[in-house]
C-alpha cells in the first residue's frame, strides 16, 4: 500500500480520538454514527457534514457493519490506509474483548438463577430497543410515499412469503433506480440546508486516490489473503465439516450478502444459525443481542455470542473451550475483514461518485427496505420473547409464525413495556434501559414469578 505524502492530521492525535470514539459506541449504529458525527464533524471539525453523509452513504449500501466502515471511511480520508486500519481496528476491538469475556460468562454460569434471570429482564429491553431502531430509521429513510413502499414491500416479503433476505436487498436497489429513472424525485429523501459547522480541513485537503487497476488488484489481493488464509488453516487442523469451519464459511459469506447495518444482518443471521444450523434457540440470540447492546463497538459483534455457543456445544474432536474461542474469533476475523476490503476497494471511486444521481437512487431503495427488514427482526424478537411456543404454519405461498396465546410470558410482557416508556417517553439511554430492566428481572425471580 502507498503512503500518503502526508496526513491530514497526525495519525498518534487520530488514534487516539478513535480510541475515544469506540468506547463510547453504544446502542446500535444510530447511536455510534451520532457519536463520530458529534466527534468529527462538530467538535473536531475535521471533515464537513456533507462529505460525512456521503461517505455514510456509501457504506450503508454495503454488505456488513455501516458504522464500522464509516469509521474506516473517514481514516482512510484523513490519513490514508493507515488510517481506515487504525479507525476500523480501534472501533472494534473493545467489543470483541468485552463479548467474549461475556459470553464465557454465559456459557459457564448462565444456567444460575441470579444469570438466568438477567437475561430474561434484557431479553424484553431488546425488543423495545429494536422497535425504536425501525422508528429511528424509518424518520431517516421514508420521506416519500414510495419509499414507505419498499419498506412494506419488504417487510412482507420477509415475515409472509418467506424470501431470501438477499434477494429483497437486489429488488429494493432495483426499485430505487427504476423509480427514480421513470419518477424523478419519488425516491428523492428530505434534505436539510443545515450543513453543519465548516470544517478546519478543506475537502480538497484531504486523502485521495485515483481509481487505478494496479491499486485495485492489489487491495484485492491483500484483502482476499489475509482474509481466507485463517479459514484455510482452521479447516486444514479441524476438518471441514468441523463447527469451526462452518462457522468460519457460513459468516464469510454473510459478510457479502447483509446490507442494512447490524438490526437487518441478524434477520438473517438469526434465521440461519438457529434454523438451520441450531447453533442456539430464537431466545439466546435475544440475550446475545442484548449483551451486544452492552458493550462498545457495532452490534453485529453479536456473531461472536453466536459462534461462541455453537461451537462449545458441538466441539467435535476439539475440547470445548478451544473451539468455542476458535469459532468466536475466527468468525469475527471474517466477518470485519471484509469490511476493510470494501472500503478500501470502493472509496477512490466512491469519492468521483458524490453527486451521482443513480447511486442516490438505489442507496434510497435499499434503505427504504431496510426498515422492512428492520421490522421483521422486532417481529421475530417479539414472537420469541414474549411467548414460549411460536408454530410456523403455511397457507399457500404464506409463511406465518403463529404465537400459542396460552404460553404468553406475563414478566417478559411487563418489563418490555416498561422499556418502551423509558426509552421512547423518557429518552433513556440504551444502558440505562438494560441496567433498569436486568434489574426486573432479578426482582422477578426473588419474588418467585415465572421468568419462562
Amino acid at each position: 500500500m502507498p503512503v500518503p505524502a502526508r496526513d491530514v492530521v497526525p495519525l498518534r492525535t487520530a488514534a487516539r480520538v478513535w480510541a475515544l470514539v469506540a468506547l463510547q459506541s453504544f446502542g446500535g449504529p444510530a447511536g455510534q454514527i451520532a457519536v463520530m458525527q458529534r466527534t468529527l464533524v462538530e467538535e473536531r471539525r475535521w471533515i464537513g457534514a456533507g462529505r460525512f453523509q456521503h461517505a455514510l452513504n456509501f457504506c450503508t449500501i454495503l454488505p456488513g457493519p455501516e458504522a464500522m466502515q464509516l469509521s474506516v471511511y473517514i481514516g482512510w480520508l484523513l490519513n490514508g490506509v493507515r488510517g481506515g486500519l487504525v479507525a476500523g481496528t480501534l472501533f472494534v476491538l473493545p467489543g470483541v474483548v468485552a463479548l467474549f469475556a461475556l459470553s464465557a460468562i454465559y456459557v459457564a454460569f448462565g444456567t444460575t438463577t441470579l444469570v438466568a434471570a438477567v437475561f430474561a429482564g434484557i431479553a424484553p429491553a431488546v425488543l423495545s430497543i429494536v422497535a425504536q431502531a425501525v422508528v429511528r430509521v424509518g424518520r431517516r429513510a421514508l420521506g416519500r410515499p414510495a419509499l414507505v413502499a419498499i419498506a412494506v414491500a419488504a417487510f412482507a416479503a420477509l415475515a409472509l412469503l418467506a424470501v431470501p433476505f438477499p434477494l429483497v436487498v437486489l429488488v429494493a436497489a432495483a426499485a430505487g433506480w427504476l423509480l427514480g429513472r421513470h419518477r424523478p424525485g419519488s425516491v428523492t429523501p428530505d434534505v436539510t440546508d443545515d450543513e453543519g459547522p465548516a470544517p478546519l480541513v478543506a475537502d480538497d485537503a484531504l486523502h485521495d486516490e485515483r481509481p487505478a487497476r494496479r491499486r485495485t488488484g492489489l487491495v484485492l489481493l491483500v484483502g482476499l489473503l489475509v482474509w481466507w488464509v485463517p479459514v484455510f488453516l482452521v479447516v486444514v487442523w479441524t476438518g471441514r465439516s468441523s463447527t469451526p469451519s462452518t462457522q468460519g464459511l457460513f459468516f464469510s459469506g454473510t459478510a457479502l450478502v447483509t446490507f442494512g447495518g447490524a438490526y437487518a444482518v441478524l434477520s438473517y443471521v438469526a434465521q440461519r444459525a438457529v434454523e438451520t444450523y441450531g447453533w442456539l434457540s430464537p431466545n439466546e440470540m435475544v440475550r446475545g443481542l442484548g449483551l451486544a447492546e452492552t458493550t462498545p463497538g457495532p452490534l453485529i459483534m453479536v456473531v461472536q455470542f453466536v459462534a461462541f455457543l455453537g461451537a462449545y456445544r458441538n466441539p467435535g474432536d476439539l475440547n470445548p473451550w478451544v473451539a468455542a474461542t476458535v469459532g468466536a474469533l475466527l468468525t469475527t476475523w471474517v466477518t470485519f475483514v471484509p469490511a476493510f476490503l470494501l472500503v478500501f476497494l470502493g472509496a477512490p471511486y466512491v469519492e468521483r461518485l458524490r453527486h451521482n444521481r443513480t447511486v442516490a437512487d438505489a442507496l434510497s431503495g435499499v434503505t427504504a427496505a431496510v426498515v422492512g427488514v428492520i421490522a421483521n427482526l422486532a417481529l421475530y424478537f417479539a414472537l420469541h420473547t414474549l411467548f414460549d411456543e411460536v408454530e410456523q404454519k403455511t397457507w399457500g405461498p404464506l409463511q406465518v409464525a403463529v404465537p400459542d396465546l396460552a404460553s404468553l410470558r406475563p414478566v417478559a410482557v411487563v418489563i418490555a413495556v416498561v422499556a418502551a416508556v423509558l426509552l421512547f417517553r423518557l429518552n433513556w439511554p440504551v444502558l440505562r434501559t438494560l441496567g433498569v430492566c436486568a434489574l426486573l428481572g432479578i426482582i422477578a425471580a426473588l419474588l418467585g414469578l415465572p421468568l419462562t
